[in-house]
């Protein structure tokens, strides 16, 4: 029999037993919508007994369903030939037969732990290991690794070129997915890290970083669901764009209950992707800032009155701007400021009451005062105009107007650029930027929120703010009983960490005070250029974590032609760069073209087509800001796998082929500009061209 006709044979075979597998899949799925339906049956029973009966019945019925949808498509990924002829079936979900035997391991389930651990050098039992190629239910393939030679049987088949090498050679597309079939050792050991508090995991471009800590959160919901399940997964990551790519690797292993926000929608109710330019960025994320919110959170509206006077009786009261700002000291000593909303009337009544003198204001005594006064008109607007309920944007609004006067921690230049900042776009609004977001986050927490009226009073309970409710209630969705720890999730994945600036690292922190952490990122990738202030902060928010940090070695990603360029940048540019080893060459260098300036645009147009005819994947065309939006027109018809990007908004992507734009300008555009260069550098697995007008970078290199 041919090495074709035998590797047919082999699909064949798998496909039987993978039919199998679906046919009790689809059992499976079959009673989850039949428990659906007679859940809801059961909220017809007339009582409370019955509607809670019921919602139980349907969440947990529905939870199933929707894991046993997701985990559909390549259900089967893999399967080990044990030295005992046995053989142990892998998959995204764990399927039983009709008498519970076991059809299929869940992958993260300890009896599964073999497929990624086991070495020709340790095989730990395993003769072979085979990787299914799927397409929906259907087998197309197989890639087999022999393990354990000496003990094979003589008719043991082996097929194809080892399933890691076979993975990294086919097209990308839009999105990341799960690599669950390729994990190796070192990968499956960062994934099976201690549950408790903060695993690291680092390592140069192209090492999986990404996809490691996303199979990290599955093994977790896996093997803790109570705990996990119950105060949720909080998944961010830089961009709406990297949460767009990553978006559907956990519900193909098998998990819904995640939450995923980029930096720029991590507040509720605040959603952008705009970046300031860096003078102004590096100021906001630093945590000089928090001087000038809390000073904002403390100032008086922007157009509050000044003064107030009443005629009462015989007397005339007057509350001059000294007086109401001893007043507003008052209110906000120990008190945040919309937590002293309820009590603002009544202190201003007292106030006024010391001021009561004759005979005739004093005949019905403070009660009588105090009910002519509070439903006096004049008094009820002065209260609203002076001391009103405020939003976190509101305030944050009215930055700009403080910064010359409380901002001296920062330098002419930064305040000019934070100034400018606020700029409205063209509908005349003005509206945040991705770093204006923790800012925003700072101010709910400084000026509180108004309390509910069974709240209001001296004693001020601690309650959960409206967002804080709003936040939580988003996860409670996802899981049958609400959560009462005010500060935030059970686990916090962290992606792209490295960027994170002071403030960010803030707003992260708030919501994972007592969440174990996965952290990833690559210093050498970073865009932030204080690194030290950054780890302080980065302490802040982990203060008493233990850590357990892993490091990946091995460059999947790119071809070594390319990354050997990327790796002459660092050099270069960045000190102690952790460079990771490229597995794989292609015998494709990278292409330079240096053209008139004027010419840029045309020969990028003229690159990307070259590209898009050479490989079958997706290509990027990434250019300095100041670029984009012309370049962007000019390829505005360019098929849907092609992307037109920013050197930040590929962070944590990868395409089949990249274009480069003035490579130069991007160097130039900010402090961590080579550091930016690198990461766009290590974007493409396949192809890489470069497009300037000069090439003073590459020259550089030399």
């Amino acid at each position: 029999m041919s090495s074709h006709d035998e590797a047919q044979a082999e699909i064949a075979a798998e496909q039987a037993y993978v039919d199998t597998v679906y046919q009790r899949l689809d059992a499976s799925a079959d009673v989850a919508r039949s428990l659906v339906k007679e859940g809801f049956a059961r909220g017809h029973v007339g009582n409370e007994g019955g509607l809670v009966e019921r919602d139980a019945m349907v969440y947990q019925a529905s939870r199933r369903l929707s894991a046993l949808n997701a985990a559909h498509d390549g259900l089967v990924f893999g399967r080990l030939t044990m030295l005992d002829g046995d053989s142990r079936y892998i998959g995204r979900i764990g399927v039983r037969d009709e008498n519970r035997d076991i059809l299929l391991i869940d992958w993260r389930a300890p009896a599964a732990s073999l497929f990624y651990q086991a070495t020709a050098q340790e095989p730990a039992g395993v003769v072979r290991r085979r990787v299914l190629r799927c397409s929906g239910s259907t087998v197309v393939g197989v890639e087999d690794d022999l393990l354990d030679a000496e003990n094979a049987p003589d008719d043991l088949v082996v097929v194809g070129e080892g399933a890691l090498l076979a993975s990294l050679s086919r097209a990308r597309d839009s999105s990341m997915h799960s690599v669950v079939a390729t994990i190796q050792k070192e990968q499956d050991e960062a994934i099976r890290a201690p549950i408790r508090g903060v695993t690291t995991i680092g390592g140069g471009p192209g090492t999986g970083k990404t996809v490691v800590a996303l199979h990290s959160a599955a093994y977790l919901l896996y093997s803790d669901r109570r705990r996990f399940e119950g105060g949720g997964v909080l998944v961010v990551g830089p961009s709406a764009v990297f949460m767009s790519y990553i978006e559907r690797v956990l519900p193909s292993l098998g998990e819904t209950a995640v939450t995923l926000r980029s930096l720029g929608d991590l507040v509720d109710g605040v959603r952008t992707a705009r970046h300031d330019e860096p003078i102004a960025a590096a100021a906001k994320g630093s945590s000089r800032m928090i001087s000038l919110l809390r000073r904002a959170a403390a100032a008086a509206a922007p157009d509050a009155p000044t003064e107030f006077r009443y005629f009462y009786k015989d007397d005339v009261l007057r509350l001059d701007e000294s007086a109401l700002d001893q007043v507003r000291r008052r209110l906000l000593s120990g008190s945040k400021r919309n937590l002293a909303y309820a009590r603002a009337p009544q202190v201003l009544v007292d106030v006024l009451w010391e001021q009561v003198s004759g005979e005739r204001a004093l005949e019905k005594g403070k009660p009588g005062f105090v009910d002519t006064i509070s439903t006096d008109d004049r008094f009820v607007d002065f209260v609203e105009a002076w001391w009103p309920a405020v939003d976190a944007v509101e305030v944050w609004q009215t930055l700009p107007t403080l910064i010359d006067r409380y901002g001296g921690g920062f330098s002419g230049e930064e305040r000019q650029a934070l100034k400018a900042s606020w700029q409205a776009d063209e509908s005349g609004e003005v509206a945040p930027s991705i770093e204006d977001v923790p800012l925003i986050d700072e101010l709910r927490y400084l000026i509180g929120e108004v309390p509910l009226d069974d709240d209001a009073g001296d004693d001020q309970p601690k309650q959960l703010m409206s967002f804080e409710r709003r936040e939580r209630d988003e996860r409670d969705g996802l899981r049958s009983t609400a959560s009462t720890d005010d500060d935030g999730y059970a686990h916090v994945l962290i992606d792209e960490a490295q960027d994170l600036s002071p403030m960010q690292w803030r707003m992260v922190g708030r919501r994972g005070r007592y969440a174990s952490w996965t952290i990833v990122g690559d210093p050498a990738q970073s865009s932030w250029p204080f690194p030290d202030e950054a780890a302080e902060a980065r302490a802040a928010a982990l203060e008493g974590k233990a850590e357990h940090a892993f490091r990946l070695s091995t460059n999947y990603r790119n071809s070594a032609e390319i990354y050997d360029l990327a790796a002459r940048v660092a050099e270069h540019a960045i000190p102690g760069a952790d460079l990771a080893d490229a597995v794989r060459r292609t015998g494709t260098e990278p292409e330079h073209h240096v053209v008139p300036a004027h010419q840029v645009v045309a020969a990028v147009a003229s690159a990307a087509d070259d590209l898009l005819e050479r490989v079958d994947g997706t290509v990027a065309v990434v250019a300095p800001r100041g670029l984009l939006s012309e370049v962007g027109a000019a390829l505005a018809d360019a098929p849907e796998r092609l992307r037109v990007l920013d050197g930040l908004d590929t962070k944590g992507l990868e395409f089949d082929a990249v274009v480069i734009v003035e490579p130069d300008h991007v160097v130039a555009e900010s402090s961590s500009g080579w550091r930016t260069l690198y990461v766009v550098l290590t974007r493409a697995t396949q192809a890489l061209t470069t497009v300037g007008s000069t090439d003073r970078w590459l020259a550089s290199l030399s």
